[in-house]
């Protein structure tokens, strides 16, 4: 694990909450974008040394639907930055933790994702995030 990548919460609607984050705080918006995978919509904002990813369903098959209506709004995950992400799961795995997929799956900004399942989390859900390199 390199370090915190970024914590995503879960909101109804981005442009509801945005000002929050860019007026309120002040914290720069990064971009948006729609990940058509997850159904889901994100905002990724530079929060200094983490970043914020604000995510919001697109449907109501999305799995951020089925929480918002378990949880409400509020913090989803936290994202950890890793390196060879193939080699992170299957340690992890080797260790007894449970991970939500096999295999990592293409997520926002064409990182490489995987999830930690919550009961091997104590209760929060984490996130493995490989990063494209910068060239």
């Amino acid at each position: 694990m390199k370090k915190v990548d970024h914590i995503g919460i879960a909101v109804h609607s981005i442009e509801d909450v945005l000002p929050f984050y860019t007026e309120t705080l002040p914290f720069t918006c990064l971009h948006i974008e729609e990940v058509d995978s997850e159904k889901i919509r994100v905002a990724f904002i530079d929060a200094g040394n983490v970043k914020i990813e604000l995510l919001e369903p697109l449907n109501e098959s999305s799995t951020i639907t089925k929480f918002l209506e378990k949880r409400g709004q509020g913090i989803h995950h936290i994202a950890f930055g890793v390196e060879d992400i193939e080699s992170r799961m299957k340690e992890l795995k080797e260790k007894g933790i449970k991970m939500i997929q096999e295999q990592p799956k293409l997520g926002a900004g064409g990182a490489q994702v995987a999830f930690l399942h919550p009961k091997s989390g104590h209760g929060v859900l984490y996130e493995l995030c490989e990063k494209k390199k910068e060239r």
